[in-house]
């Protein structure tokens, strides 16, 4: 118990989370465990290629917006992926170097359509903002700045496509929104999912009473959060406050090796098996 919970009459600590950690917990309460809580961590399964391009993506878009104004051309994006590129996951060379040259050529037809002269107001912005329970925080892809509005783009690589659904639906989205607006002093309501292999932009706009919805969603996953970091501290690890959660997503996680019931759940998959088409 910290000093500031001791003293009668002081303000409650306020829990920092991000919308990963709220999203492990929801997904699955032992992964969570696995994650954040166990020192030392167990060992990892091997690396994903999938997240090897996706890593190596947004690091070149990262880049390319800290180019000179006439440097950002699709041309120069493409040579920030071979630059950036992660060569972890992958099933041999040749696979590698096709995923490379794919996720160069997503990245140039990206690109061709963005204005190498706007200025965004972040690129890889950390932003937060407290709630009456909360610190929440989390690292934005790009911040636009458009009508005097801080925009939210989130760059997404794998296969499945997002739909406007699924902008309007995300946690993580609404939580940037919400600290852009503590962070930079400015109204931020719209979010939006750049889905580099297939082109498609999947667009929501949230109310204030929506955004709320969602503060109020994240404070009480944090609540269990909490309660179950206590738990753990206090020394019980066990499936009463981590249970497994399983579903086809066992067979993709970093943990699979440590987890009877997800390998039952789900077939082994090979590290290569998610990249996009």
């Amino acid at each position: 118990m910290t000093l500031q919970q001791e003293l009668p009459g002081m303000p409650k600590r306020l829990y920092p989370c991000t919308p990963t950690r709220l999203n492990t917990w929801l997904d699955c309460p032992r992964r969570y465990r696995f994650a954040y809580l166990d020192r030392p961590m167990l060992p990892k399964g091997p690396p994903w290629a999938h997240n090897s391009v996706g890593a190596a993506v947004h690091s070149a878009l990262a880049d390319w917006w800290m180019l000179a104004g006439r440097q950002r051309t699709p041309a120069a994006g493409m040579d920030l992926v071979r630059k950036r590129w992660l060569g972890d996951g992958f099933r041999d060379e040749r696979q590698s170097a096709e995923q490379r040259e794919r996720a160069a050529g997503w990245v140039s037809r990206y690109l061709s359509g963005v204005d190498p002269a706007h200025e965004p107001l972040g690129v890889e912005r950390r932003v937060s903002a407290p709630t009456a329970r909360l610190v929440l925080s989390g690292r934005v892809d790009r911040i636009d700045e458009r009508s005097g509005q801080a925009v939210i783009v989130d760059y997404k690589t794998g296969r499945y496509v997002p739909d406007d659904d699924d902008a309007r639906s995300s946690l993580a989205l609404a939580v940037y929104a919400v600290a852009a607006q503590r962070t930079l002093r400015r109204p931020s309501s719209r979010v939006e999912l750049h889905h580099l292999p297939s082109a498609v932009i999947a667009v929501a706009e949230h109310s204030a009473e929506a955004l709320q919805r969602k503060v109020s969603q994240a404070e009480s996953i944090a609540a269990d959060c909490s309660r179950a970091d206590q738990a753990f501290a206090a020394g019980d690890t066990g499936e009463a406050v981590f249970p497994p959660r399983t579903s086809r997503s066992c067979s993709w996680c970093d943990w699979r090796r440590h987890c009877p019931e997800g390998q039952a759940a789900a077939p082994e998959i090979e590290p290569w098996s998610s990249l996009a088409e």
